[in-house]
């Protein structure tokens, strides 16, 4: 459902700001092969990562603004919007980069660059929140194939007043971004007040990085290996119910084959890292049988199980110790952000 056609709905409680390929989307653009194969397919032959379209839903219909951020090239709006209906996702903005352009003035390097595609979007839709009052809260979800880590943790930290813009211009000099890009993005720095609103950076483990790579971002930057473990993150920080948990947990059951103990395990991961305190247990369970008296509940059996599971299992694991908080070096980590780079 498009901004177009969408009923009024009251005004937003949050700001999700959504990736799509390796994130909302199975996509690989590894070749040249690959990207042409994903212009081409049509929207009911592209793949949705498990989980990741059920946590959009339920995030809106929690009160989340949606906003998609995406890599991908401005032609294939037609197909993505039609993807995204297919999955019943509502989103309020749809942003596509300008391959074709950069292609055309020889910009070969903007073909691969998020710092000076993302940062400059990402701010200059901030600055359209309104000056006053208090911000609304934010959660950026990416992957780690690339370099969504890296800029959102600045965008997060710029939005803070923690980015002096000696420094911005100095990483976006290193991170080779365009110079129009980045005059765009110092622009829009100097323009926002220095408010924080990035309450959680989700970054979903595409690629299988180790969850420590992330640790020089702080508590803030949670990898995650499947979208349950971001809808219960979510939950803990008061942004999703338990119920949107619960449903999120169904969709992985019914329609990716996971288990009571897979999904146990999800929570009991997190609580691992000391990401999570696990004390939804209880909650997700009183969400639950409201689902079941609701109707028909058909990973209703799984669900009780994973409670079962978890009120055993989470009293005796020990909580680990998330990355200690502090200043981000940002001229040190543009070296290093984006895994794709050699050497």
């Amino acid at each position: 459902m498009t901004p177009m056609d969408a009923p009024e709905r009251p005004p937003p409680r949050f700001v999700a700001r959504w990736d799509l390929d390796k994130t909302y989307l199975r996509t690989n653009f590894d070749t040249l092969r690959d990207l042409v194969k994903t212009a081409l397919e049509r929207p009911d032959e592209k793949r949705t990562v498990p989980g990741a379209a059920s946590l959009l839903r339920e995030l809106s219909a929690a009160g989340g603004e949606i906003h998609i951020l995406s890599g991908s090239p401005r032609q294939m709006r037609g197909r993505i919007e039609e993807k995204l209906r297919l999955d019943g996702a509502r989103f309020d903005s749809l942003t596509l980069k300008p391959n074709l352009e950069n292609v055309l003035r020889l910009r070969l390097r903007a073909l691969r660059d998020q710092l000076g595609y993302k940062l400059p979007a990402l701010l200059r839709s901030r600055s359209s929140q309104p000056p006053d009052g208090p911000p609304l809260p934010e959660v950026l979800l990416g992957d780690d194939a690339e370099a969504d880590a890296f800029v959102y943790s600045l965008y997060a930290d710029i939005c803070a007043g923690l980015v002096p813009l000696d420094t911005l211009a100095r990483v976006l000099q290193l991170g080779r971004t365009y110079e129009d890009n980045a005059e765009e993005a110092l622009r829009f720095a100097r323009l926002l007040p220095e408010r924080p609103c990035v309450q959680r950076i989700l970054i979903h483990l595409d690629r299988q990085l180790p969850p420590s790579r992330f640790a020089p971002y702080g508590p803030r930057v949670v990898p995650f290996y499947n979208y349950l473990q971001a809808a219960l993150v979510l939950a803990e920080d008061g942004l999703l119910p338990p119920v949107g948990v619960v449903r999120v947990a169904a969709e992985m059951v019914l329609d990716h084959r996971f288990d009571a103990e897979g999904l146990a395990r999800s929570y009991l991961e997190l609580r691992r890292r000391g990401v999570v305190h696990g004390g939804l247990v209880s909650s997700l369970r009183e969400a639950l049988a409201v689902e079941v008296q609701g109707g028909s509940f058909a990973a209703r059996r799984e669900l009780e199980a994973m409670c079962v599971q978890l009120a055993e299992k989470l009293p005796r694991e020990k909580p680990g110790t998330p990355p200690p908080d502090g200043p981000r070096d940002y001229l040190a980590l543009v070296t290093t952000h984006n895994p794709r780079r050699k050497g």
